[in-house]
């Protein structure tokens, strides 16, 4: 029986994706005016921005316990090996619960195949660890292989992104007040990372004009094996800059295929509208 991929709405993948691979996605919630939503079904990413834009305020909340438990223990009842690849656990609780629940349906099902994997990664970063697990699944690899793919292209994959408003970030916790109030006045962009599934900030950009170029230049001295990888690109509802960063990469690599995508409801609520995030491994593809 093929080993099923699992991961959260966390990974930015569409529909068209999941299916291709034969991923199962489990959603994270958004609130929003009061209401309740889960990401990718209930809601859109441009229904989220676009309340942004008017100033709403929006907060997610991790996948519940009890969803863990219900899926984890219809796997385990059919006994099907599954590999749920989990959104940063520096980000979000999702995986902690998760290994709570793998281990509670373990003491009902002691032979039950549920694993975890903290990916540390977020957005199309943690989709295109997503993706290579699943392509091993589809051709037949062991839990073994496929944890082993994963957990290495996980820890090379780089997350390079900017925000257009540190507001959004400052709301989140991931910058302080006065960063994002003299930030907003200078029209200070940050360049930031994912270290270890933390965010961290590189450097800060005067103006939106040299953003893309830095995160060109970012790309050509951390990226390696740049040709013969998957990258991809995701935005918070600028599809224009998005697209603007991919003719780079083209121009200075040669590559030709790079997914792009907008940012899910649930990162897209405390990054904010006109995010762009560049994704690619710093290590050599396997």
């Amino acid at each position: 029986m093929t080993i099923k991929i699992l991961a959260d709405s966390a990974c930015d993948l569409t529909d068209k994706e999941t299916k291709q691979y034969n991923i199962d996605i489990v959603p994270l919630t958004v609130h929003l005016h009061g209401e309740d939503y889960e990401d990718g079904i209930t809601i859109s990413p441009k229904k989220v921005y676009e309340a942004m834009r008017e100033g709403a305020s929006t907060k997610t909340s991790q996948v519940s316990p009890q969803t863990f438990k219900t899926i984890f223990t219809s796997y385990a009842k059919k006994n099907q090996a599954l590999v749920y690849l989990a959104f940063s656990s520096e980000l979000s609780g999702t995986c902690q619960t998760a290994k709570m629940m793998a281990n509670e349906v373990k003491e009902q099902y002691p032979d039950a195949q549920i694993h975890v994997l903290d990916t540390k990664c977020a957005s199309l970063g943690y989709g295109l660890v997503v993706i290579r697990a699943a392509k091993l699944a589809q051709k037949g690899a062991s839990v073994d292989e496929i944890l082993e793919m994963a957990t290495y292209h996980a820890t090379h994959m780089e997350h390079i992104f900017t925000v257009d408003d540190l507001e959004y970030l400052y709301r989140g916790g991931r910058v302080s007040k006065t960063a994002a109030f003299v930030g907003s006045l200078l029209k200070i962009k940050p360049i930031l990372h994912v270290d270890d599934g933390k965010l961290i900030p590189i450097e800060k950009i005067r103006g939106s004009k040299r953003i893309l170029t830095r995160m060109i230049e970012i790309m050509a001295e951390r990226g390696t094996d740049i040709q013969n990888q998957t990258i991809a690109i995701s935005h918070g509802d600028d599809i224009e800059r998005a697209e603007q960063l991919a003719a780079l990469i083209k121009e200075k690599f040669g590559y030709k295929d790079i997914i792009i995508e907008m940012v899910g409801s649930v990162i897209g609520a405390h990054s904010g509208p006109g995010t762009i995030a560049l994704f690619f491994l710093n290590d050599k593809n396997k």
